[in-house]
């Protein structure tokens, strides 16, 4: 049986693809614009903000899902060379896995530009567009310092280890969260950005700790099942902030469920991608770094309601 997540990629691939038809074959040539599921909104909004960004640009956008398997975002990357791409716009499945086939396209001629997920390598994709996952966990840290008083026992769930984004965040966190002697770490677990792990590890932890006051995310997929975990214990007390800058967050947030999150604005970052591979076809450069980093902003109910679909109105 096909997975569900699978599925829904599927469905949201062909859905994303409808939308290219009006221009299909019309233009400058292909973009192949390769992500992870579409289940989660924050690679959803990535997706649509890039294919209406080539569309724009008179570009015809190739709607791949990678499914964060390596090795069918190599398949994928060998598609897009196989249908004359002209450039790949890339939410990759693994700082380390993915640069053979990113090389493989190099030396196809056809460049490469990231977002969100960086490389651990220079010098194979133009382009590496990422938030500033640092900066952004050290504002959601201190947010959650503050919602804590500075006290008591919390848990932190990570996110998919062999993500780079992940590490980087967890360390982020401690670098503000460790400064305060009172705020005692009693678990940590990975619950690999999902909401249904996130369900279940927040079920496990809370019954081996009942004392937690708070629990600190790596995403706010995983803020969501932690917060329907707490719901369900009837254990709305505990302080809760996520990491990305989701919708389903911002109701949370403006209802008085998620304390806060941080948004990584994907969808800026996503059309910055489009720009910059545009700018690279008609000019040979992008006139950027390689290694490009976007700063986080802090969501709280303050500002949340300017907040949708990862990006912020004025």
């Amino acid at each position: 049986m096909i997975e569900r997540r699978t599925v829904l990629g599927m469905l949201g691939a062909a859905t994303l693809v409808a939308g290219c038809s009006s221009r299909a074959g019309v233009g400058r040539g292909i973009i192949a614009i390769i992500m992870p599921p579409y289940d989660n909104p924050f690679f959803r909004a990535q997706a649509e903000a890039s294919r209406d960004r080539a569309k724009a640009l008179g570009y015809e956008p190739l709607m791949l899902v990678h499914d964060d398997d390596a090795s069918k975002q190599s398949e994928m990357i060998d598609t897009a060379i196989a249908r004359g791409a002209k450039a790949i716009i890339l939410d990759n499945a693994g700082a380390a896995a993915t640069v053979a086939a990113v090389r493989r396209a190099k030396a196809a001629g056809v460049p490469s530009f990231l977002i969100d997920r960086e490389l651990n390598v220079r010098g194979v994709a133009i382009s590496q567009i990422v938030s500033n996952n640092y900066q952004g966990a050290q504002i959601g840290a201190e947010a959650f310092v503050a919602a804590m008083a500075e006290k008591g026992p919390y848990a932190e769930l990570v996110g998919r280890e062999a993500d780079t984004n992940a590490t980087i965040r967890s360390e982020g966190f401690h670098a503000i969260l460790d400064q305060y002697p009172d705020l005692k770490s009693v678990a940590r677990q990975s619950a690999n950005w999902s909401q249904t792990e996130a369900y279940a590890k927040m079920e496990s932890m809370l019954q081996a700790n009942p004392q937690i006051k708070g629990v600190i995310c790596g995403n706010d997929t995983m803020a969501m099942g932690a917060w329907a975990a707490l719901k369900a214990a009837g254990r709305t007390d505990v302080i809760v902030v996520g990491f990305d800058g989701s919708d389903d967050v911002k109701q949370s947030i403006l209802s008085g469920g998620i304390r806060a999150t941080v948004l990584q604005p994907c969808s800026r970052q996503a059309r910055m991608a489009v720009d910059q591979a545009d700018a690279y076809l008609r000019t040979g450069s992008t006139g950027q770094p390689e290694k490009q980093l976007v700063d986080c902003v802090l969501i709280v109910p303050s500002n949340a309601a300017k907040l949708s679909n990862f990006d912020m109105r004025a």
